[in-house]
């Protein structure tokens, strides 16, 4: 439990750096994201969910 409390952490501060240090761009990419379609947006969601197993898979061996 406690080695998953540090992940989430980690995650928590890797999300955050962008928003402290480049506010004005994530507000200009989130306008670029609303433009994006539903379907492009669920690909690269799930892309993303299969290299995060695959690492957390890897990582772990």
């Amino acid at each position: 439990m406690k080695y998953f409390l540090c992940v989430i952490g980690m995650v928590f501060v890797v999300e955050g750096l962008p928003y402290m240090t480049f506010p004005e761009r994530i507000k200009q990419y989130l306008l670029k994201l609303a433009a994006v379609s539903d379907a492009h947006l669920r690909i690269m969601g799930a892309l993303a969910v299969v290299i995060g197993l695959a690492l957390v898979y890897f990582g772990t061996q």
